[in-house]
């Protein structure tokens, strides 16, 4: 992902300094298995499970560890699979995608709310102030912008109705049943009742 040209680093487009509800907590307190991620963000599971087993987004909550075990995606982690849906839509190449991931994986919540990506097809470029937007526009060619801002409030509708469960919660195994147990004990009780 590049800079644009005479860029502030000190601007943000958001000066509250906060995020849109309250998804703060949930970027860590809570998260969503890969049917509600696919769901939020309008993506199919085939496209999901493929961008986390080629590590495009790979869920930072839990990722799966075997056969019957259910990745857990984080609030970040939706947006960001937002963020590709959109590039990919726009006709944005998955070189150039993984690129512009790859430099919003290791910013927080907070800090991916305050960025616009810009992109005419071939680079995406980072924005922090709409006065980075303007020097890119008055290039004259044509380019599209995402606002990850609007990204957020999109999946935080989405998330309104959909189901979250608790992050540090490993999943569990269903308890081994005694099959030769349980049913000599109810030829026993069988035995005594009549």
């Amino acid at each position: 992902m590049h800079e644009p040209r005479d860029s502030d680093p000190g601007t943000g487009l958001v000066e509250s300094g906060g995020m849109p509800g309250s998804a703060t907590d949930s970027d860590g307190a809570v998260g969503y298995r890969g049917v509600t991620a696919c769901h939020a963000v309008g993506i199919s599971y085939r496209q999901l499970d493929y961008w986390a087993r080629t590590s495009l987004v790979v869920p930072s909550v839990r990722d799966a560890s075997g056969s019957g075990t259910q990745r857990l995606y984080s609030f970040r982690d939706l947006v960001v699979l937002k963020v590709v849906k959109r590039l990919l839509d726009a006709g944005v190449s998955l070189q150039n995608i993984r690129k512009a991931i790859e430099a919003l994986r290791s910013r927080g919540v907070e800090d991916l709310a305050g960025i616009t990506l810009i992109s005419d097809g071939t680079t995406v470029y980072e924005c922090r102030s709409p006065e980075e937007v303007v020097d890119l526009l008055q290039g004259g060619q044509g380019v599209f912008g995402i606002a990850i801002g609007g990204a957020f409030k999109e999946i935080l509708g989405s998330l309104s109705h959909l189901p979250a469960e608790p992050a540090g919660q490993e999943p569990q195994e269903p308890p081994a049943v005694d099959l030769v147990g349980d049913e000599l004990a109810a030829r026993r009780a069988r035995r005594r009742a009549g």
